[in-house]
């Protein structure tokens, strides 16, 4: 916390020097202090006198996790970090004022910075899981200062993605140019992506055990009576395994499996 907000509010100077010499608070950097309990993370961030951003505050606040360990931290363009931090700095002017003392980034301007960062597939996935979340709503991102990029990302965001998972498989079969539609219902029951008239693909996450196991079975096994033909994969196909779900959908899509009889 800033010192000047525990002044403020009535807590006298010489008393947090007595705690800080007492132990009971630690100084992270002039201007800030932080109970010795307090999150590493944001100590770290304090330190070196930056605010979490990008893809490092997209999984703080719950969004799609794309597993980068980089530690990313927004500057102002006039603004210094601390020498020898270790991190990818965007230096650039939030969209929205950042208040005094805000150690993690608002989700507007995080997303506004993963736009700009990462590969147009995490992108995405991030953006998506911020609108299902209802951290954000399209429409009052439209209202903004978006760059163009941020623009296309939201035209192409849909509301009901599922996690990612279904956000990628979308982004990487886009290239076939056949009629692809997403998190759609199909008898009685949402698919992550239906190929032209029959070919469905389905993603597996951590969830599917047990009564979800023997309803997706279930779901299946009517799908087939009704004509379509369904590919199911796992997470970790969907991920490190991308060139044998590829082959697999490529080789239903040469047997006509995705067309109605």
């Amino acid at each position: 916390m800033l010192t000047t907000k525990l002044v403020d509010s009535g807590v006298a100077t010489a008393r947090i020097k007595r705690a800080v010499g007492a132990g009971r608070l630690v100084r992270p950097s002039r201007g800030w202090v932080a109970l010795p309990s307090a999150d590493p993370v944001l100590i770290r961030a304090a330190q070196s006198r930056v605010i979490l951003t990008c893809v490092t505050a997209a999984a703080r606040r719950g969004l799609w996790d794309v597993g980068d360990d980089t530690f990313h931290v927004a500057v102002s363009p006039h603004a210094r970090p601390a020498d020898g931090i270790r991190a990818r700095i965007h230096w650039c002017e939030p969209m929205i004022l950042r208040a005094p003392g805000t150690l993690v980034d608002s989700v507007p301007n995080l997303l506004s910075i993963v736009a700009n960062c990462q590969p147009y597939e995490q992108a995405l996935t991030i953006w998506e899981s911020a609108i299902r979340r209802k951290q954000i709503t399209p429409d009052t991102m439209r209202t903004l200062p978006l760059s163009a990029r941020s623009l296309r990302i939201l035209d192409d965001a849909r509301p009901f993605a599922d996690e990612g998972t279904e956000s990628i498989l979308f982004v990487r079969l886009t290239w076939l140019g056949l009629p692809m539609r997403r998190q759609i219902m199909v008898l009685g029951h949402r698919v992550d992506l239906l190929i032209g008239d029959r070919l469905v693909i389905q993603v597996d996450g951590g969830h599917h055990v047990d009564q979800q196991r023997t309803s997706d079975n279930k779901h299946d096994a009517r799908l087939r009576l009704a004509g379509y033909h369904t590919i199911r994969v796992s997470y970790w196909q969907l991920m490190h395994e991308w060139h044998v779900v590829q082959d697999l959908i490529l080789g239903a899509i040469a047997r006509g499996l995705h067309l109605a009889a």
